[in-house]
């Protein structure tokens, strides 16, 4: 009986330590997706779909992001149905891990085609320096700062391309085994215009590979048209689901 308890007193340490221990996935993808219809005196629908992927190699960190959001209105004169919102951005960021593996360089791309925006497209490279300050079992929090470029089109077909400054910060808390807390910040500084990005989010577990999430999202472009609000927010309640 002694020995049975002296060999659980040794195993029970030994597998707290390997679930702390539990290697990283090399390969993450969630997808996301949201609707809202509405019938009667108003009729509207509002779609919101996102695909996220995270790569964790030896010397290798990447993101990649894919999101779109669409929205139909009734127009009440003629009672037909029109597009209010149409917005396609994607985006990804490939780390690359110097001696100290938080240390990194990194690469930026993006592109963004919002239809309802002063701007027919909007696509960033961007490279530069990047770092994971810290990283424990609650909290995660890194920046990356560096110069590139930005090819801008605005909706009257002008180009205002430019040189720009990005820096980004990127932080999470894993609040318990169910819930998590995210906070995303961008913003690209160029000759034209600023342009800004956040997300706030908070995501609860439903079940192992799907949660429901509640995020804020808002996009600012100091430099828009008359008729044009500079600040675009989206707030949606959507469902997550991991594929692996």
């Amino acid at each position: 009986m002694k020995k049975c308890v002296m060999l659980l007193g040794l195993v029970a340490p030994m597998a707290a330590m390997a679930q702390d221990d539990e290697p990283v996935k090399p390969f993450s993808m969630d997808g996301e997706f949201g609707l809202i219809v509405t019938t009667g005196n108003t009729e509207s629908s509002t779609m919101k779909a996102k695909l996220s992927a995270h790569q964790e190699l030896e010397m290798w960190s990447n993101d990649f992001s894919l999101e779109g959001l669409y929205k139909q209105d009734e127009d009440d004169d003629t009672n037909k149905k029109e597009t209010t919102a149409q917005n396609i951005y994607m985006a990804g960021q490939a780390n690359y891990k110097l001696s100290n593996p938080n240390h990194r360089l990194f690469l930026f791309g993006s592109y963004e085609d919002d239809r309802f925006s002063s701007y027919n497209y909007q696509s960033t490279l961007a490279l530069g320096w990047s770092e994971r300050l810290w990283e424990t079992k609650k909290t995660k929090f890194e920046y990356s700062i560096g110069p590139g470029y930005a090819f801008v089109e605005t909706d009257e077909d002008e180009d205002e391309s430019s040189v720009i400054l990005r820096g980004s910060m990127d932080f999470h808390w894993k609040i318990s085994e169910s819930a998590n807390f995210s906070q995303l910040v961008s913003t690209e500084y160029g000759q034209y215009n600023t342009k800004s990005r956040s997300e706030t989010a908070l995501t609860a577990k439903i079940n192992g590979s799907l949660a429901m999430k509640l995020s804020l999202t808002m996009d600012h472009n100091s430099n828009v048209s008359s008729d044009t609000e500079k600040l675009d927010t989206t707030t949606a309640v959507t469902l997550v689901y991991t594929f692996f």
